[in-house]
């Protein structure tokens, strides 16, 4: 089996593995459950920093970022789509599907989210229900300061959805000092638990933005508030899946006692877009780099494919290429969750530059 070292899914540690073979109960129907979500919920809340509610949803993180669009968008509600990136770009389709007016605000797919320049264009219009803003964009590896898009969007009355599905964990995240409305994230990616589960946070904001709405949620799977009073009412809105919940649990506990993760992940990053640029080839972008995921260009006169076969046949490692815009153009080296160590980044280095070299 191939050793994975891609941005999502990631590497499982065997206590998550071993926590979802535990033996199981009616999730429907057996009230300690309901405890053990809710304080599931609770340790998401804790491990991002912020008062507000957390909810795990059954489904990959897409699921996420649909629901908090179909529970925030009405019939034509005007977003602000920040985009500079692929999954910047790709929320605008989610505001479309529910009637809302995606506004793109579209810039360098190289570069940051410049928050000078994102002020300047607010000043000439912000007449926005939310915006929506990726944290780290995995096909770049671009990487966006929300700590002061959030806070700035705010200043204006503007609900903020932010994807950190590829940055939770593994970089600093405060949803409350950062004003962020709804944060998601997903089990595959720094977390290193399996695919499947989304989660997020949602402030009073939201809910009430949610509760006011002045037409129905035009979805049943994708509608955040049927959980707003689950463990009042002892009542999902579907089946959860329990085992997923379990391991999902012990891989919050990983993080939550790992005490150097996001130092770990920094310097981890840091090796790797170094010793790539000293060995002569070009990581993408030029600012906001992610200390989950390093995207290389392809260098001339070579095919992404052909690398990425060469090094899983000689090293049983895999990497990842890029899709969308990006299709052939980079390689990208997932560096986060349990893949964040040395031994396993300084193999992968290795393995790729032999290829890179012929």
């Amino acid at each position: 089996m191939l050793k994975l070292m891609t941005p999502g899914p990631t590497q499982v540690r065997e206590n998550v593995r071993l926590a979802r073979s535990r033996e199981t109960t009616n999730p429907d129907l057996d009230l300690e459950f309901y405890d053990f979500y809710k304080e599931t919920c609770e340790e998401i809340s804790d491990l991002l920093n912020t008062e507000n509610p957390a909810y795990i949803l059954s489904g990959e993180g897409i699921l996420g970022l649909e629901a908090a669009c179909a529970s925030l968008t009405e019939a034509g509600d005007r977003v602000l789509v920040i985009d500079n990136g692929v999954f910047g770009h790709g929320f605008a389709d989610f505001v479309r599907i529910y009637g809302g007016e995606p506004v793109l605000y579209t810039t360098d797919y190289k570069e940051e989210v410049s928050v000078r320049e994102l002020r300047a264009y607010l000043e000439q219009d912000h007449a926005f229900k939310y915006a929506t803003v990726v944290h780290c964009d995995t096909p770049s590896g671009r990487l966006n300061p929300i700590q002061d898009i959030c806070p700035l969007l705010k200043s204006y009355g503007i609900l903020t959805v932010v994807d950190a599905v590829a940055s939770m964990f593994g970089e600093k995240i405060c949803v409350d000092d950062w004003k962020m409305d709804i944060v998601c994230g997903g089990s595959q990616k720094a977390l290193s638990a399996p695919i499947g589960l989304t989660f997020l946070t949602v402030s009073p904001a939201a809910a009430e933005a949610m509760r006011t709405r002045k037409t129905p949620i035009a979805s049943f799977y994708a509608n955040l508030t049927v959980y707003q009073d689950y463990y009042e009412k002892k009542w999902f809105p579907y089946t959860m899946p329990i085992s997923d919940i379990y391991g999902l649990r012990v891989a919050l506990d990983n993080v939550k006692n790992d005490t150097r993760i996001l130092e770990r992940h920094r310097e981890i990053a840091e090796y790797v877009r170094n010793t790539l640029r000293e060995a002569g080839y070009k990581v993408y972008g030029n600012s906001g780099f992610a200390n989950t995921v390093t995207a290389l260009e392809v260098p001339e006169h070579r095919k992404a494919d052909d690398i990425l076969r060469e090094v899983a046949d000689e090293s049983g490692i895999m990497l990842a290429g890029s899709f969308d815009i990006f299709a052939g153009k980079l390689i990208r080296i997932g560096h986060m969750g349990e893949q964040a160590n040395w031994k396993d980044v300084r193999q992968t280095l290795q393995a790729l530059l032999k290829v890179l070299s012929k």
